[in-house]
């Protein structure tokens, strides 16, 4: 199964940009500029995100953290990484690594921040879990794991495309998430608040302990 979805995301890297544009309503980057204010970073310091994809949020991530400090993007899929490092290729403080969400090659903490944008539904229940304790376990003390991810749209065309994307990933499994993400968070984090992007089209939630 996980080479299937290796290979799914390796062939959707070419129109993911356009898909997650489509459905938040967001082509010019805003809702990730939004997402990287939220985290609360200074320069100098070190952000992981996890299924990075093509890098969106990368850049905005260096902006954050300045040239003193380091960004860092994972993924397990090639295609989408292929994509990520041309987009990131001209800034030497931001790091691409393939690697696999629920098992981290980083010590303990190691992070000022992590985030996670739009993947986090796609993933299936252990591989969510670990995720989250990994993510725990990377983070330092009393620093914050940033989260954003899709509301269903209200539009019947987009909806559909989100669920024949969620279909081909356990459309099931995928909208439970979705409906208890925030028990869930709250499992693993102390802390957990939902803030409302401009687009009404995704939401961030902001978890620490």
């Amino acid at each position: 199964m996980k080479n299937f979805r290796r290979k799914y995301y390796d062939a959707f890297s070419k129109y993911y940009d356009r898909f997650v544009a489509l459905h938040s309503r967001d082509t010019q980057g805003g809702l990730r500029k939004f997402l990287s204010s939220k985290i609360p970073v200074k320069e100098g310091d070190s952000v992981l995100d996890m299924c990075t994809g093509t890098g969106i949020l990368l850049l905005y991530l260096q902006q954050r953290v300045g040239p003193k400090g380091f960004v860092t993007g994972i993924d397990f899929s090639r295609g989408m990484l292929e994509v990520c490092k041309m987009k990131t290729r001209a800034y030497s403080n931001i790091e691409i690594l393939e690697s696999d969400v629920a098992y981290l090659p980083f010590k303990d903490n190691s992070f000022d921040a992590v985030t996670c944008s739009h993947a986090f539904y796609e993933l299936k229940g252990e591989t969510r879990e670990r995720m989250l304790k990994e993510t725990v376990r990377v983070l330092k003390p009393g620093k914050s794991f940033l989260m954003m991810e899709h509301d269903l749209p209200e539009n019947p065309v987009i909806r559909t495309l989100l669920y024949i994307r969620l279909l081909s990933m356990g459309a099931k499994r995928a909208l439970d998430t979705l409906k208890h993400e925030k028990e869930t968070l709250e499992n693993y984090f102390k802390f957990v608040e939902k803030l409302e992007t401009r687009t009404g089209r995704s939401k961030v939630m902001v978890c620490r302990n």
